[in-house]
């Protein structure tokens, strides 16, 4: 016998999902005859940087990782960036970007974390603080609330999909969230007779169910009740890993493309942790790398003419060892890679101060060095292309950063 699924007023005003949005743009962004999206893809695990964006031209890189380094005269030959990286070759969609300047790769990166536990890591990326649990909220919250409710103009949404809220998106600001249901979801006709009921009684649920019902009629149309009726999930293969990556990031963009659709947003991407058979060409790592790839197509894709005004930061809690261990894996490290990718960009670039690979050179004798201090990136996003004030930046959204300056020039 059919079954109708009610969501609870918790679940619909706590919002549980793995994508945020903004409801409200700057003023002045729209002043300027802009119409800018902001998406943030956390890689939970810590990234191996250096199979990601390899550094060819470091006299010392075959050296350290052997057979397992990536060369551009390889069997598989890496994608040249420059003359002195190449990006892995499961990544062709994101060097076709980097081609066309629509995409940028910041080497030797990290947040100001320097330790090697996940927790502690990936709380300082998602909180902006410059300590482990020292925050219980997001950096994106926080900057939905540094923007003056003056300078704000309702686009009518706030948007979560997935299954578990990112610390990033957590605070004050009310979120709307979308989770896709193993069981038969709410009717229609039930949700508007839950409309009806509320319209007096708590008009504040009354509205989120409008919210509610709005999004099901979209993601009816672009077919995520299919996904919500897999049974795979991230933990059942990575097979059922990429196929996530690409359907949960292409329809977050498509509503981030409609015209009342959300224009910031988050979603995180679980799997990244290789200390065992890394494959970084052909394995593991390289099969998801070409997820994450396929992930930036669909965003791409699904994003249609607002893909020339998107960016999409690809970021994680830190890098792995710069050598390979003895299981054919890399252990946790620090320096890594954080990726850019939108039409709104001044990509084609490489951004590194290279700290070298000798063992002189290495952080702890061990690890890639970071040389670029993570924030300054998410502050020159937030600053240039969501026009987010610096004072706001320093103090409030990565509070204790007064020091770390916004990188200039990243936007077109």
């Amino acid at each position: 016998m059919p079954t109708s699924f009610a969501p609870s007023r918790r679940q619909l005003l706590a919002g549980s999902g793995a994508l945020f949005a903004w409801p409200f743009l700057p003023k002045l962004a729209l002043a300027e005859g802009r119409d800018p999206r902001m998406l943030v893809i956390v890689l939970r695990g810590a990234l191996d940087g250096l199979a990601l964006a390899a550094p060819v031209g470091d006299p010392d890189w075959i050296a350290l990782r052997g057979d397992n380094a990536l060369r551009v005269d390889g069997k598989t030959p890496g994608l040249p960036l420059d003359s002195f990286f190449a990006l892995n070759p499961a990544m062709p969609n994101l060097h076709r970007l980097y081609k066309a300047g629509q995409a940028t790769v910041v080497h030797a990166a990290a947040t100001p974390y320097r330790e090697r536990s996940h927790f502690d890591g990936q709380d300082v990326l998602e909180s902006g603080a410059p300590k482990p649990f020292s925050a219980r909220t997001g950096w994106l919250n926080r900057a939905f609330g540094a923007i003056e409710p003056a300078a704000r103009v309702d686009t009518k949404a706030a948007l979560a999909v997935g299954a578990s809220t990112p610390l990033v998106v957590r605070g004050p600001v009310p979120v709307l969230s979308w989770t896709p249901q193993r069981i038969k979801p709410a009717s229609e006709d039930t949700l508007l007779r839950l409309i009806d009921l509320y319209q007096h009684a708590d008009p504040a649920l009354a509205r989120v169910l409008e919210g509610r019902l709005g999004l099901t009629r979209i993601a009816r149309d672009g077919n995520m009740d299919a996904m919500a009726q897999k049974d795979a999930g991230p933990q059942q293969g990575i097979d059922a890993l990429i196929a996530y990556f690409a359907e949960a990031a292409g329809t977050a963009a498509k509503f981030m493309a409609r015209p009342d659709g959300p224009r910031v947003g988050a979603i995180a991407f679980n799997g990244w942790d290789t200390h065992v058979d890394e494959g970084a060409v052909g394995g593991r790592l390289g099969n998801l790398l070409g997820g994450l790839d396929g992930a930036i197509a669909a965003i791409e894709t699904n994003m249609g003419a607002a893909w020339s005004e998107t960016v999409v930061a690809l970021v994680t809690e830190f890098g792995r060892t710069a050598k390979i261990n003895g299981t054919n894996g890399t252990d946790h490290g620090c320096g890594t890679v954080a990726l850019l990718a939108g039409g709104a960009l001044k990509g084609g670039r490489v951004i590194a101060d290279w700290p070298g690979l000798k063992t002189a050179d290495l952080y702890q004798a061990r690890d890639l060095k970071a040389t670029t201090d993570l924030r300054a990136v998410l502050k020159g996003v937030l600053k240039d292309h969501l026009r987010v004030e610096d004072r706001a930046l320093a103090e409030t959204i990565f509070p204790g950063s007064e020091a770390v300056q916004a990188m200039g020039g990243l936007l077109a």
